[in-house]
């Protein structure tokens, strides 16, 4: 359970964020790939301002209200990266990713814990998943229960556009960052990610019907 008074010192409002390039991040990954613990330490404050700011959009799509706060939920993630250990990540974008990910998984388990309502009579599918996902509105924003079981359907479907959805809607990624980490043109993720947007609201529509009609 996500506790919103997580105490872990990261120092980033002491240290400052600075933005050091791509590379030294990518050197730090594979310092902490290798078990260097430490590089972790040092390369948290120089993605923090991306990770709070990922955090602050997926904190934006939630119910108004919601008890976490933008640095909590980073550094719940932060946590879990030191739990989980280093994952195969390849550069900054991907690290970003990875982390996306985890922000998104926090949120899926602290409304489960909660016994929030999947679907049913009173869920409103009100997202299109459309537009750059960094500019989406509060408005906008989908149930976060009803949209990871979509979500997990399309990852059996098309793994890939899955993962497009996790990196562009949840990470925040660039069309071309998002081909770079996974290393396909950029003109296949725009194709990828038109159809798995269409995709997943027509399944979110219909999960949503079906069990309002059981209700």
């Amino acid at each position: 359970m996500v506790d919103v008074e997580v105490s872990v010192e990261i120092g980033v409002e002491a240290l400052g964020v600075v933005q050091l390039p791509s590379q030294a991040v990518t050197e730090l990954l594979v310092k902490w790939r290798g078990g260097d613990q430490d590089a972790l330490h040092a390369l948290l404050p120089l993605v923090y301002k991306e990770l709070r700011d990922i955090a602050h959009r997926q904190l934006r799509r939630e119910r108004s209200g919601h008890t976490l706060q933008s640095t909590a939920l980073v550094h719940e993630a932060y946590l879990r990266l030191m739990d989980q250990g280093a994952p195969e990540t390849q550069n900054r974008a991907h690290f970003v990713a990875v982390a996306a990910r985890l922000m998104r998984q926090i949120l899926i388990d602290y409304a489960r814990s909660r016994g929030a309502q999947k679907r049913g009579a009173n869920l409103r599918v009100d997202t299109e998943l459309a537009g750059d996902p960094a500019a989406m509105s509060p408005k906008q924003g989908a149930d976060i229960i009803a949209l990871d079981d979509a979500l997990k359907n399309l990852s059996e479907r098309d793994g890939q556009q899955a993962q497009i959805v996790e990196m562009r809607y949840f990470g925040g990624l660039t069309i071309d960052e998002t081909a770079e980490v996974l290393k396909i043109s950029p003109a296949t993720v725009k194709r990828d990610w038109n159809m798995a947007k269409a995709w997943l609201s027509r399944e979110m529509r219909r999960s949503a019907r079906g069990e309002a009609g059981a209700t």
